[in-house]
């Protein structure tokens, strides 16, 4: 038997996974870390705990496995993007905190970049709108605030690296810095289109262009981890940020096809083909996935809160205990009150791109209770998925949105929140078996480049629904609510 380890490194947890070599889950271990809130704002992780957890989870999930290293043909690392870490060439020791993607930071200098007049150049390069959840102005941040950075890098001395870059250095005791093409485009300093580098936005931002990792296919040749590590070397096969692995692992290889992802946040990717489109409505233009050199682009909608607003109401509000108490308050809610909270904690997202907005609650009466603000933060995620699909929709007219949405993520597990977006969407919503999409997209990655697992069409035919929700509510009340969302929204901004 052959298997396959999947490091996903996430916002909140890593985990490692276990498949054999017929993609089923056999062993898998979870590790939460600490986030650190230095300022309003601003989202921290020690890069440590970034490392301690990948190994601790890899290795548990190995031993509850009973495999030996032997066995494992491939590893593949999944990551949260757009998280900036900086370390030390020599030593690798990172000189700053990771800031993560979610950190606001850096608003004021985007703020100023598209004063300036950058934005068009940018996001005719990259496929970006500048804003500070990207990695480009984070790492900006830290040349100019860590004392002797600047300096440090431009003699070589420093490296630069989104997680996954990070993880493969350390993995490989130091002889592989590299990261892959969907990795490379959320940075704000790739070139989508030419498949390089930006010289041009590198000079913008003063950022030594040696800091720059080798950008790879995701499906390649990372190196080996460290014999001692997991007690031999295993190569590192594939590589792709957590949203571009979800959208592989749900065999979204078609153009129209569309994922959406819940986890800390929700992320849709439609996949437009072998050709980029320029979002009218504010969306992303991103790589999906590359492979043999060839990228296969996507437009995409951000959520900067999803399941983070579950999160709220367990360690905010705590009014629940468990992440699974949030539906279960939710359906004792009193259908008669509309309530809205638009949960927009660190700004808002796709289509709206503000990031000094921050969240608000509306239709709040005397009988309003933590059923009723449970109800809403649920709804709240739906809301927001029909925002981005009718943003595609007015965008993508080439063939034409398939009309099943699949869904993964931590939150697709409640049947009341899937039922609800169902409903508000007005089509049907897909929940595939596996639902743990992003490891597994990862898994085929690393698995398909060592042989192990079949190509594209093979694993398209393996993909295997659990459940479909399918709309039932009325279109008259659909229409009601979502017109209520978008003056909340509106009001929100404005405040």
């Amino acid at each position: 038997m052959t298997y396959i380890l999947a490091i996903d490194q996430g916002t909140t947890s890593t985990r490692a996974i276990l498949f054999d070599d017929d993609m089923a889950v056999i062993a898998q271990d979870q590790a939460e870390f600490t986030q650190h809130f230095p300022q309003s704002g601003w989202v921290e992780h020690d890069p440590e705990d970034l490392w301690a957890t990948t190994l601790s989870t890899c290795r548990a999930a190995i031993a509850q496995a009973q495999v030996a290293p032997a066995q494992i043909a491939a590893i593949g690392i999944t990551n949260q993007r757009e998280t900036v870490v900086v370390w030390d060439k020599a030593t690798g020791q990172p000189i700053h905190n990771a800031i993560v993607w979610q950190d606001r930071r850096t608003a004021d200098q985007c703020h100023d970049l598209r004063g300036a007049g950058h934005e068009p150049m940018i996001s005719a390069r990259t496929g970006l709108r500048i804003d500070p959840y990207f990695s480009s102005t984070k790492l900006k941040w830290i040349l100019d605030h860590v004392e002797g950075a600047r300096d440090r890098a431009k003699k070589g001395e420093l490296l630069f690296g989104t997680v996954d870059s990070f993880l493969i250095w350390r993995l490989t005791d130091g002889v592989v810095h590299a990261t892959d093409a969907t990795n490379a485009a959320r940075t704000m300093l790739y070139d989508i289109h030419k498949g390089r580098w930006s010289q041009t936005i590198c000079d913008l931002l003063d950022i030594p262009m040696q800091m720059l990792p080798e950008v790879k296919d995701c499906a390649a040749d990372f190196g080996q981890t460290k014999p001692d590590i997991f007690g031999q070397p295993i190569a590192i096969n594939g590589v792709a940020g957590d949203q571009q692995a979800a959208t592989v692992g749900q065999a979204c290889f078609a153009p129209g096809m569309m994922k959406s992802t819940y986890g800390t946040g929700c992320f849709a990717l439609l996949n437009t083909g072998y050709t980029p489109v320029v979002s009218q409505n504010r969306l992303l233009t991103t790589i999906a996935y590359q492979l043999n050199g060839k990228p296969t682009y996507a437009l995409e909608g951000s959520i900067f809160v999803a399941g983070a607003v579950v999160q709220w109401l367990r360690d905010g509000l705590q009014i629940i205990g468990t992440a699974a108490e949030a539906q279960t308050l939710a359906e004792q809610a009193d259908p008669h009150q509309d309530v809205v909270i638009v949960p927009a904690f660190v700004g808002l997202g796709a289509p709206y791109w503000d990031a000094d907005c921050r969240g608000a609650a509306f239709g709040l009466t005397r009988n309003t209770g933590p059923a009723e603000i449970a109800k809403a933060a649920l709804e709240s995620v739906g809301y927001q998925t029909r925002d981005l699909l009718e943003a595609m929709s007015a965008d993508w007219k080439v063939t034409g949105i398939q009309p099943t949405l699949r869904v993964d993520g931590g939150m697709c597990a409640s049947d009341w929140a899937m039922q609800f977006l169902s409903d508000i969407i007005d089509a049907p919503v897909d929940r595939p078996v596996i639902r743990e999409t992003t490891a597994l997209g990862v898994a085929w990655l690393a698995g398909m480049h060592a042989g192990v697992y079949p190509d594209q069409e093979g694993f398209s035919a393996r993909w295997a629904r659990e459940t479909q929700f399918v709309p039932q509510m009325h279109a008259a009340l659909r229409q009601t609510k979502y017109a209520r969302w978008q003056k909340a929204v509106t009001a929100t901004m404005s405040f």
